[in-house]
């Protein structure tokens, strides 16, 4: 019997869904609605999360940096595919962050990436921007933006890699935890289902993401809170770096740290305590209040 695969059914998750049906050798796509429950955005992956947990599907399939830190009882994240670009992409006026223009629109409901653009470049105006990729991209031809940030994984799984006027080096800006990685969820004790999507998964992008969550969970943060951690695998070294700071770009703290990649969760944890040593808490307590 065929395996299924719950997901929501935007364009880019039936894409990504897709990709990972297509790697487990066929599955079939099971479209859940998270129509009546409450909550922003987190709804949209508790309604796969149900979907997988009551038995209607076998996987859940999840843009990683969606997910909660913490997970939820009776599932786990049992593989994570070859991870995408996890940088941000900017689309719109300019070559790179110190070209675009003085006082440029740029549209971004992000506020990890409003606080990173604003510590960098004050000038900039930063106005709201909501919906798919689809309609982000035709509110900016429309002229109501002169340039918009969105995640370059999902533009290149779109097919829509054309769009994107530069990659912002994260350096410039700490992309979300998880950003450009898929997490493939099954439910705990699955053992069989979760064999078949541990044959797909990636060692390396595992690693970085476990890395990423330990920071972020140690943190206490959520979708919505202004933070960037990412981290790099190269070979048995792991170097993880994070941004915090405040929406206006007024205040922020940066670190890193290279450890071992043998355990990812380890380096995560001490980034978090080293950034919490630093005045992160109440950092992030004020953010909150803005």
């Amino acid at each position: 019997m065929a395996l299924r695969i719950a997901t929501r059914g935007s364009q880019l998750a039936l894409t990504q869904s897709g990709m990972v049906a297509e790697m487990l050798g066929g599955a079939e796509l099971i479209e859940v609605s998270s129509d009546g429950l409450p909550g922003d955005k987190s709804r949209f992956v508790r309604a796969v999360e149900q979907a997988v947990l009551d038995g209607r599907a076998d996987i859940g399939v999840h843009s990683a940096k969606d997910l909660p830190g913490e997970e939820v009882e009776g599932l786990e994240i049992a593989a994570v595919p070859p991870r995408e670009d996890p940088a941000d992409a900017w689309i719109g006026a300019g070559t790179s962050l110190e070209d675009v223009p003085e006082g440029a629109r740029v549209g971004t409901v992000s506020l990890r990436r409003r606080a990173q653009l604003l510590a960098a470049r004050p000038d900039l105006e930063l106005l709201d921007l909501n919906g798919n990729v689809d309609t982000r991209l035709r509110k900016l031809a429309e002229g109501d933006y002169d340039a918009i940030v969105l995640a370059a994984a999902g533009l290149r799984r779109l097919g829509r890699e054309g769009e994107i006027g530069f990659r912002v080096p994260e350096d410039r800006m700490v992309p979300a935890a998880g950003q450009g990685a898929l997490a493939v969820q099954v439910r705990s004790g699955d053992e069989e289902t979760a064999a078949a999507v541990r044959a797909i998964g990636d060692a390396v992008s595992f690693a970085e993401l476990r890395a990423e969550r330990a920071c972020f969970t140690r943190l206490d943060a959520d979708c919505s809170t202004p933070i960037g951690v990412h981290a790099r695998v190269d070979g048995e070294r792991l170097r993880i770096g994070a941004f915090i700071g405040l929406p206006d770009g007024g205040e922020w703290i940066r670190d890193e740290l290279d450890a071992d990649a043998s355990d990812p969760e380890a380096a995560g944890t001490e980034l978090a305590k080293r950034l919490l040593g630093a005045g992160a808490a109440d950092l992030l307590v004020r953010a909150a209040a803005l």
